[in-house]
This record gives structure tokens, sequence and C-alpha cells, in this order.
């Protein structure tokens, strides 16, 4: 299989598909709301599951069950940081954090509607 795909746990899929496609710019590709979702951005696939719904949202056997949130993220280009920081926050998006600036570009945390982070990253300007 060539497609590489990121899987994220959501709460409520209905509302991560409306985060994801009118803020963020994702097409939805398939839905089987409330517990699956498949949606694209360019080469990106991200698969949405609430907890309990499918093989994906299942709990381990020591009974660890799928949960939103933690530090691993989907990383998205953009061409103006402060705008789009400014777009999303009258849009009511929620932020971990204020624009950070490191070697590589700026960059700041929005959190989906389940608490999962999804980093906007601006490189330097060549």
């Amino acid at each position: 299989m060539d497609t590489v795909s990121v899987r994220y746990i959501v709460t409520d899929v209905d509302a991560a598909i409306g985060f994801y496609r009118d803020q963020l710019g994702f097409q939805v590709d398939f839905s089987a709301a409330p517990g699956f979702a498949m949606l694209s951005r360019g080469p990106l696939r991200l698969l949405l599951n609430r907890p309990g719904a499918g093989g994906a949202g299942q709990s381990m056997p020591n009974g660890d069950a799928p949960a939103p949130g933690g530090w691993n993220r989907i990383q998205l280009g953009v061409g103006d940081l402060n705008a789009e920081v400014e777009r999303l926050k009258a849009a009511g998006g929620h932020f971990r954090n204020e624009i950070v600036q490191g070697n590589g570009g700026k960059q700041i945390l929005i959190e989906d509607p389940s608490g999962n982070p999804i980093e906007l990253f601006e490189p330097p300007a060549r």
C-alpha cells in the first residue's frame, strides 16, 4: 500500500469534520459518522476515529483506551502564519501557545475540538 495516513482519536467525529474542513481546508473523502471519517489535504490522509468505534477505537488488552490529545501532531505549512492565526482566532480557534520563532521558521499549536494538536508552520523567507 502506497498511501500514508495519520489517525486521530476524537470525541466527536462530526465536530472534527467541521473543524478540519471549514477551518483547515481538508476535503471529506468518506464519513461514517459518528464513528469514523476519512479526510484529505493534498497528500495527507487524516483518519478520525471515535473511541470504541471500529478496530482503531478499541481498548488494548491491558484496558488502556484510545483518547485524544497528547503532543504528537501533524504539521500544516502556511504562507502567512500571523494572518492564519488571526483568521482562526476570529473563528473561535483554541491555541495551546503563542507563535514561537525557531531556527527553521515560525510555528504555533492549534487544537481540534477534541484537543488534538495541529502545528501551523511558516518557513523562513528565503
